[in-house]
């Protein structure tokens, strides 16, 4: 018997009035519906009962609530009953409901079977465990855009670019005989390039979602004592650094979690970078460069008073913002600056200034107000599927310009199937089972 031919069943206590809800799902949910009312339940109908156990005894008092497959979450036949929040009726209802034939459902497992019954796609029902975790607003606009399908729609227009580039080349492959070269043609390098473009500006949108769903991971580098300590202070609201003036106070690194209107931050309070002899400063500072290498985003702290300090040399990937601290010492008003090595901005930790320009860049810098209302929400496991299928497309374009056209229709078929993985179009069971196992009991 397959596991969706059973019922899955699972209590949970919510709502503000202290509403508790048993929800099942699957073949068997109007005969047990039946039972518990006395009669077979009428579809999308609120019925008044008391919930009595085997023996008669009455547990709780309540509704019952049918929704037949497939108009329903999971598409299949749906029972919902509701009744009083506390712990010890919900496990009395749910235990009659188990008696009677149902099963404990695996964390997911109602969100999975609506995936596997066609109701949503992968993306989709990640975006329900997103929606439910959301810590911001923008966060949940976000999510809520990818559960209705935004995501989804650039994933399948981006494939359908794909799959018409592949077309057009197997079938140059299979008439070889044709006058017309269809391998060299301008418009193929054409339409290529153009699927190339749609799927940069996907991955720059998904990096944006995941950055809202995930937070972002922020570094604070530079010299010692230009305000490293102080600026984390500032921006977690309390003191959480010791900061004095003497040189490597800092030795090891200090997180704090922060939310900045609603934007989830990761701030990292580092060693100051420099040449040391004394080996704890030293293990510290290796510690600073291991942290740099896995950082969102770095603010690098200059000291705008000591001009001949040398600028910390920061070799990351991430990108950087260059923050000039102390600049009420210099008499330099708060600004920014675009230059080759990034943005910079003069701004004082200790009075404030500039400070405020400082939670807009990191706002912006975390996804939020950009991408208008068709900014959706995104996973790790998504901007890997994409890197892959950017590197493929980039293969295929490369073989198509030595003219091998067979390598570049098998590149262009990895590229779909690592796009495909992203809504779920490629078959990978442990795919499925490594993305619901994460979701919460009750979805």
């Amino acid at each position: 018997m397959s596991p969706r031919d059973t019922i899955a069943a699972i209590a949970t206590a919510a709502g503000a009035a202290g509403v508790g809800i048993v929800r099942l799902s699957g073949p068997g949910c109007r005969a047990i519906g039946a039972t518990l009312l006395g009669r077979p339940p009428e579809p999308r109908y609120a019925h008044y009962l008391r919930f009595r156990d085997a023996d008669r005894s009455l547990i709780d008092d309540g509704l019952l609530i049918f929704f037949p497959g497939p108009q329903s979450y999971t598409g299949e036949d749906v029972l919902e009953l509701q009744g009083h929040g506390s712990p010890v009726l919900l496990g009395q209802l749910l235990r009659r409901c188990l008696a009677l034939g149902a099963r404990p459902a695996r964390p997911g497992e109602f969100t999975e079977r609506a995936f596997l019954e066609g109701r949503l796609d992968l993306a989709q029902a990640e975006a329900v465990a997103d929606l439910i975790s959301a810590g911001s607003e923008a966060a949940a606009r976000a999510a809520r855009r990818s559960l209705e399908g935004e995501f989804s729609r650039r994933v399948d227009a981006t494939l359908e670019g794909l799959t018409a580039l592949r077309v057009w080349i197997e079938a140059a492959l299979d008439f070889p005989d044709e006058e017309i070269d269809f391998l060299a043609v301008p418009e193929l390098g054409q339409r290529l390039q153009a699927v190339a473009n749609d799927l940069a500006k996907l991955r720059a949108d998904a990096e944006r979602g995941k950055r809202l769903v995930d937070g972002l991971h922020v570094v604070i580098a530079g010299a010692p004592n230009v305000g490293k300590s102080s600026l984390l202070n500032a921006l977690a609201g309390e003191e959480r650094a010791i900061v004095t003036d003497i040189a490597g106070t800092t030795r090891d690194l200090l997180r704090e979690n922060v939310r900045l209107d609603g934007v989830a931050l990761t701030l990292v309070d580092t060693a100051g970078l420099r040449e040391s002899a004394e080996p704890v400063e030293r293990e510290g500072i290796r510690r600073a460069h291991g942290e740099l290498a896995k950082a969102d985003l770095v603010l690098a702290v200059l000291d705008d008073s000591r001009p001949g300090l040398p600028m910390p040399e920061i070799d990351v990937a991430a990108p950087v913002l260059w923050l000039h601290n102390k600049a009420d010492l210099t008499g330099q008003p708060p600004h920014a600056e675009d230059r080759a090595d990034g943005r910079h901005l003069w701004l004082s930790v200790q009075t404030g200034e500039g400070l405020d320009a400082l939670r807009a860049a990191l706002r912006s810098a975390a996804g939020v107000g950009e991408g208008g209302e068709g900014g959706f929400s995104a996973r790790a496991r998504h901007l890997d599927a994409l890197a892959r299928t950017a590197a493929a497309l980039e293969r295929a374009a490369a073989q198509l310009y030595r003219g091998a056209g067979e390598l570049a229709a098998e590149e262009l078929r990895q590229a779909q199937d690592a796009l495909g993985e992203i809504t779920g179009r490629v078959d990978a069971d442990a795919l499925l089972g490594r993305i619901f196992g994460d979701f919460c009991i009750g979805k």
